[in-house]
């Protein structure tokens, strides 16, 4: 425990615990309780912050994240962010976690070094996701997506994000953070027709806070790690 609290700033630890108490509590304001759900959005909160830090934990539990979330996908029809998460969200956190653990900071194992992308690769980059995204436009569509525009968008902010977050790149956290805006708008839709599901769109605005801390203190890192 001690040993964590070093590690954590006050202001990570606080940021934590809100997130999970709005989490738990709007979980218990209404009466048809989704238990995975609740687990799902207690482990994003958490590999959240470790992401934040840089550590590659972090990562792991983006794995188990993406399995639970494609599941919860899958029983409101949003196949999109299913097929988004389990075919690619998941195996790109796999490949992060291999390159985050790779490369650690002089030999710290709990925070990876701080990559600087070039302008020729932010051009592929685009161009790739530009692919990815027409392939996957006509993939939801065949399975009749609810909301296919957005869902769309979602799985284009999220092929940015998992492709930052494998070069390590600080930006990763803002890719993730407008990748939460469009979640917001798909799962305020969903909870259109089941109220239940407002407590997802809760939790992807608490994952919108977090991931724009998480943006706050790559660049941060990145600068320490500069003057070291």
């Amino acid at each position: 425990m001690k040993r964590i609290l070093n590690y954590f700033t006050k202001f990570e630890i606080g940021l934590w615990l809100s997130s999970v108490v709005v989490i738990i509590a709007t979980f218990f304001i209404f009466k048809d309780k989704d238990y995975l759900t609740l687990c799902a959005s207690i482990i994003g909160a958490t590999f959240l912050i470790l992401n934040a830090k840089g550590n590659p934990l972090g990562q792991f539990l983006t794995i188990i994240f993406s399995i639970l979330y494609g599941f919860i996908s899958f029983k409101f029809s949003y196949y999109g962010e299913m097929i988004t998460y389990l075919f690619m969200s998941m195996p790109m956190a796999i490949f992060a976690l291999i390159s985050w653990l790779k490369n650690p900071y002089k030999g710290n194992k709990s925070q990876v070094t701080v990559n600087r992308i070039s302008k020729k690769e932010v051009v592929f980059m685009m161009l790739l996701t530009l692919v990815v995204t027409v392939i996957f436009y006509y993939i939801l569509k065949y399975f009749n997506t609810a909301n296919l525009l957005p869902s769309t968008f979602s799985v284009t902010t999220s092929f940015i994000a998992v492709y930052l977050t494998f070069r390590r790149s600080p930006y990763f956290a803002l890719a993730y953070a407008m990748n939460d805006l469009v979640l917001i708008i798909l799962w305020s839709l969903a909870s259109v027709t089941d109220i239940s599901y407002l407590s997802v769109v809760i939790c992807f605005i608490v994952f919108l806070v977090n991931d724009m801390y998480g943006f706050i203190s790559w660049k941060r890192m990145e600068k320490k790690q500069k003057e070291d």
